[in-house]
């Protein structure tokens, strides 16, 4: 077991040493997206303590990544430094083959308002029971294989499973298309993990009584141009998120629009597209490409450049190229769950509304499961408009 050194030279040399300390100013000040002012509610509470378990190593990428994230919350924490609170930080490292039980028989473990963690589901149980037992509140915040959510009102989950997060895209995406002619592309790609999704659109769609038609991505052009609406716009769905079938798709598209002007046409994508769009910027302005996802890395925002420049400073280096950029993730967590615990202590729910931390890139906010734990609810749609501009959708 190996208890982590909170700031800056553990995260750089990533020789970790046994320590525990109050997060104060290794940090270098003025981190990026500081407050201008506290919350008014955020007076009862100075000081809380937070736990990370994760695999925080230079051993693989599961590791390095989990460095980059938890010096996002670290970032975060020196943001409320500035506001005069502080937070203990207590941090240890769990890789995939560590004991989790050596990590909770420390006794700093049980002194956490909350933990952040774990990243494998195989150590969730005994986590999960150690939260419990101790009423301890659990930050899951990538792992979405989390059974004990059910049952652990200490739980909160911020990943949602594939099937939560199709049946809410498939819900707004009628919300959102009602009045379109939805088409669907059949791209004939036998890899594909977007099937779920578009069964699911699919009987929402035959719900509500809504028409809508079936093309191939193969179909001579004659033949796919029948299938679009002349009277209505069209909202154009691939079966795939692979951008070699994104790539004919719109040269289908383009050949069609040439052909016929007046068609309007929409285009509804995937997360996965998010890292094509240095390559499909032009199309997805063109098309008015909708892209659902949990979400949204804008790197022109004055907060994202600022939290950027404040990572280099602090830390030497770049954030990995990722979608979603980890740090950001880890700092966006950490505002939002100590502000909230700092705020409204064990009796922080998460809910919509109950905070105004205006997020960098991961938006947030809870319901509970039942008699169980609080899930993530919040998803986007990150819209790209023909004038050329970027707008997110939050649902």
């Amino acid at each position: 077991m190996k208890r982590i050194l909170p700031y800056s030279l553990a995260l750089l040399t990533l020789s970790f040493a046994v320590h525990t300390s109050k997060v104060q100013a290794e940090v270098k000040s003025e981190t990026a997206a500081k407050p201008t002012a506290a919350p008014a509610a955020m007076s009862q509470k100075r000081t809380v303590s937070m736990g990370v378990m994760l695999p925080l190593h230079d051993e693989n990428g599961d590791g390095r990544r989990m460095v980059e994230y938890y010096r996002g919350l670290l970032m975060a924490c020196d943001s409320l430094r500035h506001l005069g609170y502080s937070v203990d930080v207590h941090a240890w490292n769990t890789p995939d083959n560590g004991d989790i039980s050596a990590v909770l028989s420390d006794k700093a473990a049980q002194k956490c308002d909350f933990i952040v963690g774990p990243l494998y589901s195989k150590q969730m149980a005994a986590l999960s029971a150690f939260v419990s037992r101790h009423d301890i509140k659990l930050v899951i915040p990538f792992s979405i294989n989390a059974p004990e959510l059910t049952s652990n009102r200490n739980i909160f989950q911020v990943y949602q499973s594939p099937t939560t997060q199709n049946e809410a895209v498939a819900d707004q995406f009628m919300r959102q298309f009602s009045g379109y002619y939805p088409i669907i592309i059949d791209c004939n790609d036998s890899t594909s993990t977007k099937g779920p999704f578009t069964a699911t659109l699919r009987r929402r769609l035959e719900a509500q009584g809504t028409k809508y038609a079936i093309t191939n991505l193969k179909s001579l052009e004659a033949n796919f141009a029948k299938v679009f609406s002349k009277s209505k716009p069209n909202v154009v769905v691939l079966n795939t998120g692979r951008s070699q079938e994104l790539n004919v798709a719109f040269a289908k598209l383009n050949g069609l629009t040439t052909q016929q002007p007046g068609l309007k046409i929409v285009m509804f994508g995937y997360t996965d597209w998010m890292m094509y769009t240095k390559f499909q910027l032009d199309n997805f302005y063109k098309y008015n490409v909708y892209i659902p996802a949990p979400f949204h890395y804008n790197p022109l925002t004055s907060k994202t450049i600022r939290l950027q420049q404040k990572y280099r400073w602090n830390f030497h280096q770049d954030m990995m190229d990722r979608q979603p950029r980890f740090a950001i993730t880890g700092f966006d967590h950490g505002m939002f769950f100590l502000q909230g615990f700092l705020r409204y202590g064990k009796d922080f729910t998460g809910a919509k509304g109950v905070l105004d931390y205006d997020p960098v890139q991961t938006p947030l906010w809870f319901e509970r499961l039942g008699n169980g734990g609080l899930r993530n609810r919040s998803l986007l749609f990150v819209h790209y408009l023909p004038e050329q501009r970027v707008e997110t959708i939050a649902f």
